[in-house]
């Protein structure tokens, strides 16, 4: 079984890139891995072949010629939880952390490095397969927030809150670790799936963006704290 493919499936990839060559040799080499890659030239292209066809990853680069990367990671965020990797410049830690707060789960830099990059794809599909093949039943309650597992439903208070799949399973790792302290690269391992690809700033941007939908304010986090030097704890009580 080639690496884009359980039990038969092959994994349908969306990669929005406007670099012809880049697209191409990409696209390519992840073909070459076993994946489906659909391409799109360009923002408005990217987001119809999306609404067109059914996909379980989108690769996006940020530069794009009619819109910005930030402007359809927002627009697909706004009614998907597809996975998305995006692309920035090595050296752009602005666009990695913009890019990461407008939903991205993930980020890759460029040159972008083929084996790294389905790496990813590998370790970010297969959290999404064991988040999908969980079958916990128990409702977890923190303060006014509730968190039903096995329904993929995050309450605060009796109002339903949009998580992406990622931050699901980051919340899921808090609440199984409610009162202990979890490091930085604790959480890319078991959120992420990996040790030494990841960067903590991914960790961050991440729990930035947890707060903002489930702390009354994210900028006094009652819930999810920092744990200056280490990492993060979930307040459960």
């Amino acid at each position: 079984m080639r690496s884009g493919q359980t039990e038969g499936a092959v994994y349908s990839l969306l990669f929005i890139e406007d670099d012809d060559g880049i697209r191409l040799a990409l696209s390519m080499a992840l073909e070459d891995e076993g994946y489906e890659v659909l391409q799109a030239a360009d923002g408005a292209d990217g987001l119809a072949m999306f609404a067109s066809r059914e996909v379980d990853l989108v690769l996006l680069d940020l530069r794009l010629p009619d819109m910005s990367g930030f402007e359809v990671c927002r627009a697909l965020r706004g009614h998907s939880i597809v996975p998305i990797i995006i692309i920035t410049a090595q050296t752009d830690t602005y666009d990695m952390v913009a890019g990461l707060e407008a939903g991205a789960d993930d980020y890759v830099t460029k040159p972008v490095v083929p084996k790294q990059l389905a790496a990813r794809i590998r370790a970010l599909m297969r959290r999404v397969q064991l988040q999908e093949a969980s079958t916990i039943p128990r409702a977890i309650r923190f303060k006014d927030v509730e968190l039903r597992r096995e329904q993929g439903v995050v309450l605060k208070g009796d109002v339903e809150i949009s998580l992406t799949k990622t931050e699901f399973r980051l919340l899921c790792e808090f609440a199984d670790h409610a009162g202990a302290v979890l490091s930085r690269d604790q959480l890319l391992e078991r959120v992420w799936g990996y040790e030494y690809l990841g960067d903590s700033r991914l960790v961050d941007a991440h729990v930035r963006r947890l707060r903002l939908k489930i702390e009354d304010s994210a900028d006094d986090p009652k819930l999810i704290v920092t744990v200056r030097g280490i990492g993060y704890r979930l307040l459960a009580n």
